[in-house]
């Protein structure tokens, strides 16, 4: 359900950008946005941070778009939100006593994560860092590179997508390091 409510938005962004373009779009994302934070806080009594902050740098860039009518700030969202949330997992090798990876799977019930190592967490949480600075890269681009529509369709589905396999890659790889005889342990 929580997917639901981060790629509903998406899917209001592209219908209305080709119905009416760019700038009705973005109002249509911009109302969307914030209207999906609350319905999951309602639902939950707590913020996604991820979407929370994703809809603050919808906002900021979004009105910067419209009061220029240069779509470049929109554009650029997406790759600055990346590089932040780079920062961030990489800052977390000096704030908190684990890096940022290890906390978030941590999160994830049943996980017996006690057997990955320190040195594992560490190059897990600097394959993420890597992830989100190409990732930034490739939407800048793509945006600059491509036209509006293919950026559009970019950002609604390549990123996504792009972000769905590689945290696929990350749960089968630290599935692979846990063992197989931790299966049973799940199945409990």
């Amino acid at each position: 359900m929580n997917l639901l409510f981060e790629f509903l938005p998406l899917v209001l962004f592209l219908g209305a950008f080709f119905y009416k373009g760019i700038y009705f779009a973005l109002v249509v994302l911009m109302v969307a946005m914030p209207i999906g934070l609350l319905i999951k806080y309602v639902r939950t009594q707590t913020f996604d941070k991820m979407y929370f902050w994703s809809t603050v740098f919808l906002l900021v860039a979004g009105a910067l778009t419209l009061y220029f009518r240069n779509p470049l700030f929109l554009y650029w969202k997406p790759t600055v939100f990346y590089w932040v949330v780079a920062t961030v997992f990489l800052g977390s090798f000096w704030v908190g006593d684990q890096p940022l990876v290890q906390r978030f799977f941590g999160l994830v019930q049943g996980m017996p994560l006690g057997k990955i190592t320190r040195a594992q967490w560490n190059k897990l949480n600097i394959v993420w860092v890597l992830f989100f600075v190409a990732a930034g890269l490739l939407n800048i681009f793509v945006a600059y590179n491509f036209s509006q529509e293919t950026w559009v369709k970019f950002k609604v589905f390549g990123l996504m997508a792009l972000t769905f396999v590689f945290m696929l890659l990350q749960t089968i790889w630290i599935a692979n390091l846990i063992g197989d005889d931790s299966s049973e342990e799940l199945e409990q």
